[in-house]
């Protein structure tokens, strides 16, 4: 599992626009992805803090930061941009942060109010992504367009299902981070 700025320094300008995509409102601001008791996705919005030393989220006393506590993995889209159907996506898992200084630090860089019951939980990243689409705002490729701009990081150092040959059928097509990717034949 790599930290932010592990991946940031293997893909900085990856990081870059993921980190502009995911603060283009000013603080941070996405849709955090849990999973729930019962296996289910649950989604919340949430204002992640990117710093050079991780990705970060104060997550407070809910089901999300329940579901963080139980089980860490995550996932965390950027909102979509108002001019563009742009997307930043990184997926990977949670754990909380108990180094009081860095929790102070991150505090402090993300204006979180001191009497609040939250947490601060760290995000590694085994999974980048950031989709470009034509500034039209279309959703798929335009006639004489290549289509959507797509990049992907995988942490070198974690086992990915993509590079085993077979993995869907053997993980009964449950994506990475718990998901069903199953389609329906309809």
């Amino acid at each position: 599992m790599a930290s932010w700025s592990e991946f940031a320094a293997d893909e900085p300008r990856l990081a870059d626009e993921i980190r502009l995509l995911m603060q283009q409102y000013g603080p941070g601001f996405g849709y955090l992805a849990t999973v729930r008791a019962d296996g289910g996705p649950r989604v919340h919005p949430v204002s992640p803090v990117i710093t050079d030393e991780g990705l970060f989220c104060f997550v407070l006393d809910s089901p999300k930061r329940r579901d963080l506590e139980r089980d860490g993995r995550y996932a965390l889209h950027s909102f979509p941009p108002e001019e563009s159907d742009d997307e930043a996506y990184v997926a990977g898992r949670a754990r909380p942060v108990t180094d009081q200084a860095r929790v102070a630090r991150v505090a402090e860089i993300g204006r979180a109010a001191p009497q609040v019951d939250w947490r601060l939980f760290e995000f590694t990243v085994d999974v980048a992504m950031l989709t470009r689409r034509d500034q039209g705002g279309a959703a798929g490729p335009v006639e004489g367009s290549a289509g959507p701009a797509v990049q992907v990081w995988l942490d070198p150092r974690a086992s990915h299902p993509a590079r085993r040959v077979g993995a869907a059928a053997a993980e009964g097509r449950r994506g990475r981070h718990g998901f069903d990717t199953r389609r329906s034949a309809a």
